[in-house]
């Protein structure tokens, strides 16, 4: 099996540094592109193929915010994961929508950096219970206005994203409800479609700030 190609996204040289190593001496990855904001990462990665990018949020010049919002935008199909630290927490439900597919602290430990990388390249979203802890705190305020989430979700549909938000695949949902993966696939759809979410990080933001679960 090949090694996930990585991008580091940080305006720190210490950290890249540090992060590059740890990534490459423990044989979670290789390291294929980095850059110190965002405006020089978009010059870059059209002509680099990385499996994921690792992409800090606050920078000068563009942050992480922008960067990872052209860059998808540019390439839907382009993985990014948020490098978080205390103080960011306002910018995590911006940088899901536009399109990160999770967070990892930037003082993680080396299991997790792998546990979350492994995660976010075979397609999940990937947030640590910290972190949502973290969103809990600062994104109090539902999404619907007083309106009851049992009128907008099914029963099931409620099942099906608290489980996501545990971070099963559909595979393992399918054994946990009794049901079939494909059946799953269609709540997943469903989920999205009826929340207005685009990927399975906006939903566990929306079961957040709408208490359907909590961390």
């Amino acid at each position: 099996m090949s090694k996930a190609k990585l991008f580091i996204v940080d305006d720190h040289l210490i950290f890249r540094e540090g992060l590059r190593n740890l990534i490459e001496l423990e044989g979670i990855g290789k390291v294929v592109g980095e850059s110190s904001n965002g405006k020089d990462f978009l010059n870059k990665i059209d002509n680099i193929e990385a499996d994921l990018v690792l992409m800090d949020i606050s920078m000068p010049v563009m942050n992480g915010i922008d960067a990872t919002k052209q860059a998808v935008e540019n390439n839907p199909d382009l993985k990014v994961m948020a490098l978080s630290m205390n103080g960011d927490e306002e910018y995590y439900y911006k940088m899901i929508e536009a399109g990160a597919k999770g967070f990892l602290l930037k003082d993680s430990g080396i299991k997790e950096i792998e546990q979350a990388i492994k995660t976010v390249i075979d397609g999940d979203s990937y947030f640590s219970n910290e972190l949502l802890r973290r969103i809990i705190t600062n994104l109090s305020k539902p999404d619907n206005k007083g309106k009851d989430i049992s009128s907008i979700l099914s029963k099931r549909e409620i099942e099906v994203l608290v489980e996501i938000c545990n971070g099963l695949t559909n595979e393992e949902i399918a054994d946990k409800l009794f049901i079939s993966a494909q059946t799953v696939k269609g709540h997943r759809s469903n989920l999205l479609s009826k929340t207005n979410c685009r990927n399975s990080a906006s939903l566990v933001m929306y079961a957040v700030k709408n208490k359907i679960v909590a961390f």
